[in-house]
């Protein structure tokens, strides 16, 4: 796999799509080679392809989390919103149990303006994963800006410790202006949970908005030494084949630039 990784980030396509090739003639129940098959197929525009990989990939890895949600964003990205729908709905029969299916599924038809339909899959979602913390941080803000103190209460009850909610909560108190509480609650956040890297980027555009020189230094240097490795975001640009060489201060930034607080 690291072969074929290598070969794709040095811009040798073919070699990787033959490495990879002959990767899946030992390993196909590898979901990660299926993944990366399609995405480079996707990378060079050819969908079909890419399509195909996913399924075949999901033919022997029908668990795989991943190349459902690759799938769905690839049918999606070519306009078949009912193709994608009707992905998602599979892949939460085949795992029920599984957050990222469903939150994938909410964020589908809020990308779409179906803003009703989201919100009734949210509910469904978490009567499914009571206690899943990425599901209830995005429940807080499907509410309107009046509701989402309540739901944040709600998921804070719900997730005391998870840092997907702390997160939240900080960004509920960053959107209302509220700094000094926002600061704490990113501050809780990245203590309790220094890997997720979207913590850092968020708590970072934070302190380029509202903090000195020094502050913005302070989570820059906090964040170089944590190395984190998680987060949608974070994980977005980190694993981008581009940004191979990108040291953790240079992600950040470039994670940073990307948020756009419309919360």
């Amino acid at each position: 796999m690291k072969s074929v990784k290598l070969e794709w980030v040095l811009g040798n396509i073919e070699a990787a799509q033959e490495l990879c090739t002959e990767a899946l003639k030992h390993y196909e129940d590898f979901p990660k080679l299926w993944m990366m098959r399609g995405q480079i197929e996707e990378q060079c525009e050819n969908m079909d392809k890419a399509r195909e990989a996913y399924n075949q990939g999901l033919k022997k890895c029908p668990h795989s989390g991943g190349l459902w949600l690759l799938l769905s964003r690839l049918e999606e990205r070519v306009g078949q919103l009912t193709r994608a729908r009707a992905i998602l709905e599979k892949a939460r029969l085949k795992n029920p149990q599984g957050p990222d299916l469903w939150l994938e599924s909410v964020r589908l038809e809020f990308r779409a303006g179906l803003k009703n339909i989201a919100n009734t899959l949210m509910a469904k979602a978490l009567q499914e994963c009571p206690n899943s913390g990425i599901l209830w941080a995005e429940a807080v803000f499907l509410e309107a800006r009046p509701q989402r103190k309540t739901k944040s209460v709600d998921a804070l009850k719900k997730c005391e410790h998870d840092p997907h909610v702390l997160l939240a909560v900080a960004k509920l108190f960053w959107s209302e202006r509220k700094i000094t509480k926002a600061r704490e609650w990113f501050l809780r956040t990245v203590k309790i949970e220094p890997d997720l890297g979207d913590a850092w980027a968020l708590f970072y555009k934070f302190e380029l908005q509202h903090g000195t020189e020094e502050q913005q230094e302070e989570v820059r240097k906090r964040c170089e030494n944590a190395e984190p490795r998680h987060g949608e975001l974070w994980c977005a640009e980190s694993k981008h084949v581009l940004n191979w060489q990108k040291k953790t201060g240079e992600i950040l930034a470039e994670v940073a630039s990307k948020i756009k607080n419309t919360f």
